[in-house]
């Protein structure tokens, strides 16, 4: 065989060599490879224990919103609120500040 008829034989399986490593390479590293949708499920998973966080803090807003209405209102939420925005307190009570507790303004 000539060096022609050899190269004929080789280059086939060669260029389909070639073509799997490109094609590997991508569907591992590539913009929609597999590396990239195991980084988008890690941010949709973090994405919906944000959601899970703001829902829980949105049903406790509307809770509290609702003991303050006009046709239901609760007596110890107002007294709070009151208290709570303008800084009063009966001179016989001790009042323990926590720095760490969120208010609601």
């Amino acid at each position: 065989m000539d060096l022609t008829g050899r190269l004929n034989h080789i280059l086939g399986p060669l260029i389909a060599l070639l073509l799997m490593i490109y094609f590997g390479y991508h569907i591992v590293q590539g913009e929609r490879g597999l590396f990239s949708w195991m980084r988008l499920r890690q941010k949709v998973a973090e994405s919906e224990q944000h959601l899970t966080q703001i829902q829980t803090q949105k049903e406790t807003l509307e809770r509290r919103v609702h003991l303050l209405r006009p046709d239901s209102v609760d007596r110890d939420m107002l007294e709070e609120r009151a208290r709570e925005i303008l800084n009063w307190g009966d001179p016989s009570e001790v009042v323990i500040y926590d720095e760490d507790s969120k208010t609601l303004e």
